[in-house]
């Protein structure tokens, strides 16, 4: 549905010069991009290729695979009833990932939608959970679901305290998730706006030890029309823990530019993508090959 994992790619081959094959191998002429050596012909590495982790997005709402235009109630596409159908599709293409967001939670300010979040953890995939996350006692109910990974959103914003404990207790397995609307960090589904910058309290989450910050940045998130590469860079520039790309995507040439943007930002982790892949805009396995 998503897109069949793709073929390997190539390996980038560099060239050995004669005289070491020669060397190597008698009189054997080298052959262009490979190693020589005792051991046989070994393809060299692409040093210029940029590691990324695609998160492909399930948000679940009522217990469905929906999507919201911009986080909007008001504005849902029904996917799928079955939201764990569609985390096993995104396995077959590859994925290791997936992230997914509770969206009644977000609204509700706790978790809705647990049964349907262990249906996608028992397929044996990594887990990135959002969405009503704002106790101790939910975030350890779904750590304890085998969640690999929770994100903080509106009480990151409100107690850098609680955040500091969490990550004291679980480590890298807490994530902060920082949603902006034109720099500014909105909370509670995206309904209200928490006073503070994106780029200050990216910087007081880094400074707090936290691994990974999610950074929407939801004037583009849904609308297909390419991520904010600028605000993204900014962030990266911000801090020095892992950043995942959030909110945009919409084409294959959009994870090239975020891949470039790797190479200047190595802390970029990776980028989430939701509609696009529901739209059929890009193929997961295809993407999954462009980054690994």
């Amino acid at each position: 549905m998503y897109g069949e994992a793709a073929g390997k790619s190539k390996p980038h081959l560099r060239p050995i010069s004669g005289r070491v094959a020669s060397t190597l191998l008698g009189s054997q002429p080298a052959r262009p991009g490979v190693r020589i050596s005792l051991g046989g012909v070994v393809p060299l590495p692409d040093i210029n290729r940029a590691h990324m982790t695609i998160y492909p997005a399930i948000d679940i709402r009522g217990g469905r695979c929906v999507r919201l235009t911009q986080g909007r109630a008001d504005q849902e596409t029904i996917y799928a009833e079955v939201p764990a159908a569609v985390a096993a599709q995104f396995q077959a293409a590859g994925s290791a990932w997936v992230h997914v967001v509770d969206l009644d939670g977000a609204f509700a300010g706790e978790s809705r939608n647990l049964p349907a979040v262990r249906a996608v953890v028992t397929l044996g995939l990594k887990v990135q959970l959002g969405g009503g996350l704002r106790t101790r006692d939910a975030v350890e109910r779904a750590l304890g679901l085998g969640v690999s990974r929770v994100v903080i959103g509106t009480r990151a914003a409100e107690s850098e305290a609680f955040v500091a404990g969490l990550v004291q207790a679980f480590g890298e397995r807490i994530a902060v998730g920082i949603d902006a609307r034109n720099g500014q960090v909105a909370v509670k589904g995206w309904v209200d706006t928490a006073g503070t910058g994106a780029v200050a309290l990216a910087g007081r989450m880094d400074a707090l030890g936290v691994a990974t910050l999610i950074h929407t940045d939801i004037s583009t998130d849904g609308m297909l029309t390419g991520p904010n590469l600028a605000a993204q860079e900014t962030m990266l520039a911000a801090v020095t823990c892992r950043v995942i790309a959030s909110g945009g995507v919409s084409r294959r040439e959009d994870v090239m530019a975020l891949a470039e943007m790797k190479k200047r930002r190595p802390n970029l982790d990776g980028v989430i993508i939701g509609k696009a892949l529901y739209e059929k805009r890009v193929e997961l396995g295809d993407l999954l090959a462009l980054v690994s």
